[in-house]
């Protein structure tokens, strides 16, 4: 099944406060920034801190024609109340620490995030649903998690279904064995990253699985024009070699006229599995320099040009 999203998706972990406190006004802000731009997917999720970004995005949609937008959220990690004091983060949310999350992929754990999921969002259905991080949890994750969302989709209560991870062996595994429809992929199909490109990526385009592509910047190291040397990568220092790889790929950016985040963004739409590309987005600035991301052109001779210096597979 083809997802049916916009090129440029919305994702709303940022909005929940990640790393940073974002105001409801900016928050606002962002999302009514995107939709001006013509996006209309919005990726979210319980985890997303601890409930935030479900309820402002929710708020957001609130009155706007619910056949216009998609939205997806994820199960596999359950809120419950707790008595936890200063903000969440150790999980990586500057928010209140009202609530733990618990690993849940059964089939009651999976009804009962959705239910949550839906209250916060205002919304009486979620167009796609992703079992979140499964990575410990393949046993449970694929002989009660699936069978419960293959459930919740063919009584209507979900669209598609599928996984989010930032590893592609065990979602190519979901698309093997099960019958899901979509796959969130994160940062292992970059300009900088191939590693799913190889056996993955055709694995989906064989079994008809659209492909919804995050951390297509590797954790910022592609979202600036230059590259520092001090860049992140999967959310650590990353290694020189990388490092130098990446300015080298921004020095033929350059060269074509091009930046380094717009040929990151455009390079992995170029793939025909990958449905979307979902960008973090926290204010109406960035998500306005983000919309240009795709709709500013890349010279082919830039891919001839990084393949031709070894940058590219």
């Amino acid at each position: 099944m083809k997802v049916d999203v916009t090129k440029f998706g919305f994702g709303a972990a940022g909005i929940g406060n990640l790393y940073t406190e974002v105001s409801d006004a900016d928050a606002e802000a962002a999302l009514q920034a995107a939709w001006d731009a013509g996006v209309r997917y919005f990726d979210t999720a319980p985890h997303y801190g601890l409930g935030l970004s479900e309820r402002r995005l929710g708020k957001f949609l609130a009155g706007l024609p619910r056949d216009e937008y998609v939205v997806s959220t994820k199960v596999g990690r359950i809120l419950e109340p707790c008595d936890g004091t200063g903000l969440d983060l150790d999980n990586g949310f500057a928010v209140p620490r009202k609530y733990r999350r618990v690993w849940d992929f059964s089939a009651d754990g999976i009804r009962r995030s959705v239910e949550s999921s839906l209250e916060r969002l205002g919304l009486d259905r979620v167009d796609i649903l992703l079992l979140h991080d499964p990575d410990e949890h393949w046993e449970q994750a694929s002989q009660e998690g699936f069978p419960a969302l293959d459930e919740l989709r063919a009584q209507g209560a979900v669209g598609a279904i599928g996984v989010g991870m930032n590893q592609w062996e065990m979602p190519a595994r979901f698309v093997r064995e099960t019958s899901i429809d979509v796959v969130m992929l994160a940062s292992r199909y970059t300009l900088l990253e191939q590693t799913a490109a190889e056996q993955f990526l055709p694995l989906c385009q064989e079994r008809g699985v659209s492909v919804l592509a995050a951390g297509v910047f590797n954790s910022g190291m592609l979202a600036r024009t230059t590259v520092p040397d001090d860049a992140k990568y999967n959310y650590s220092q990353a290694p020189r070699e990388l490092v130098v790889r990446a300015q080298r790929i921004a020095a033929v950016c350059e060269r074509h006229g091009a930046t380094l985040p717009q040929a990151a963004v455009q390079f992995v739409l170029r793939h025909p599995s990958v449905a979307s590309v979902v960008l973090g987005v926290k204010s109406a600035e960035q998500a306005a320099r983000n919309a240009d991301l795709f709709d500013k052109p890349v010279p082919d001779e830039l891919w001839d040009d990084l393949r031709a210096e070894g940058l590219l597979g």
